[in-house]
């Protein structure tokens, strides 16, 4: 049997009821069999930094990549509270897939709420997510401008031509980039007065060279690399404007209640090392002691202080963006904020983990240090904890 998933103009597409697509619920047993799945082969692309095809492959055998497109395309259409469930629940397990999987994620949320892709060529995207884990993301960063959230305008260029665009320019870390099947390239055109927005290019087009730049402690198989566009072309309709509202800056940086998606997966991994902890606790006997040393009171209370960040963590994660996503202003405007005190709560808690285990929580042959590594990259991604900060402190201020 198949179940369909129909495309903006009624076009149907099959996808296996055995994929569990568009009837994913994030209930408790779905997110566990979710994040075993995809950690079977998280250990094995952290080591070779190799683009993580299985562990996509697993998150779309559960229906994930289906379930966030939005009903009206005949998807599962999660709200942002159930995204985040499912986007920490891939953290737990691989967070290279997560991050892929949330770079994806925005597209799809971004369609469903007005059609901003050409319809024809989302159809497309369509009907490939039926078939296998497609993944997209928008190439922003570049070398000399540095984070694109900060401001500034692309050196990128889309040069206008008789049938599209040419598209040239040089991205740095763009996820997924050797396995990325859209790239949406953060560009400005040749025109006098300069317009800005993405260029939607395929993955396979001509003139995209992938530099293998990626060599960092953590997320080593999200395949984080440069990607150079030499005159890539691509038709008229594939740019996405961003209307000029008196600055040129990246919207990923600006907040609001989609803004924490990136944040739930470190979440994740922070309740991964949290797992080894425990097991851990239980399964250590010292010969001194006799019994686990689960059984002491100093773990019990490192225990307790773990789970006292990841509940923090927790709370601020879903509950702000309940109230975002309802329009509370006031939780819009504080969502920068809770990103950086999620953050700093989700690194406390593994930090605490590996400190109270000592040499064990460091070895290569136990998954926490690979946790350790991973979750220090929360902080790269916008808001960035020093803009937080400082526009937290000019609203106390009132200035």
């Amino acid at each position: 049997m198949t179940t369909s998933l129909s495309a903006a103009h009624g076009h149907a597409l099959s996808v296996p009821d055995s994929a569990g697509a568009v009837r994913f619920v994030p209930t408790s047993e779905r997110l566990s069999a979710l994040t075993a799945a995809v950690a079977e082969t998280a250990e094995q692309y952290d080591r070779s930094g190799e683009f993580p095809t299985r562990g996509l492959e697993a998150a779309h055998r559960h229906g994930v990549f289906a379930a966030v497109i939005g009903e009206r395309f005949g998807g599962g259409g999660l709200d942002a509270v159930e995204r985040l469930r499912v986007l920490q629940a891939l953290g737990q397990g691989d967070p290279s897939v997560a991050l892929i999987f949330a770079n994806t994620v925005g597209t799809h949320v971004a369609q469903a709420h007005a059609d901003v892709w050409p319809a024809d060529l989302y159809d497309r995207v369509l009907a490939e997510t039926a078939e296998r884990p497609v993944s997209i993301n928008t190439a922003r960063a570049e070398p000399e401008l540095g984070a694109p959230a900060r401001g500034g305008l692309p050196a990128t260029t889309a040069r206008r031509t008789a049938s599209g665009w040419v598209v040239s320019g040089r991205k740095a870390y763009v996820t997924a980039s050797t396995g990325l099947d859209y790239h949406l390239v953060w560009v400005k055109t040749d025109d006098p007065t300069p317009r800005v927005g993405h260029v939607i290019v395929p993955g396979g087009s001509p003139g995209i060279e992938i530099v293998e730049t990626w060599d960092h402690l953590g997320l080593r198989a999200s395949s984080t690399h440069d990607v150079i566009y030499r005159d890539v072309e691509a038709p008229v309709e594939n740019f996405l404007e961003i209307p000029y509202q008196g600055v040129y800056r990246d919207p990923a940086g600006q907040g609001g209640p989609l803004a924490l998606g990136h944040t739930a997966l470190y979440v994740g991994v922070a309740r991964a090392a949290q797992e080894f902890f425990v097991r851990f606790a239980n399964e250590r006997v010292p010969a001194a002691l006799g019994r686990p040393i689960a059984t002491t009171e100093r773990i019990q209370t490192v225990a307790g202080e773990i789970e006292a960040q990841l509940v923090t963590a927790e709370t601020l994660l879903y509950d702000i963006t309940a109230r975002a996503v309802a329009g509370d202003e006031t939780a819009i405007a504080r969502t920068p904020l809770a990103k950086v005190q999620i953050v700093r709560a989700a690194i406390t808690a593994v930090e605490t983990a590996v400190a109270a285990i000592g040499n064990p929580g460091l070895t290569r042959h136990n998954p926490l240090q690979r946790h350790l590594r991973d979750v220090l990259s929360a902080r790269v991604h916008p808001p960035q904890e020093d803009q937080a900060l400082v526009g937290a402190g000019r609203r106390a201020l009132g200035v």
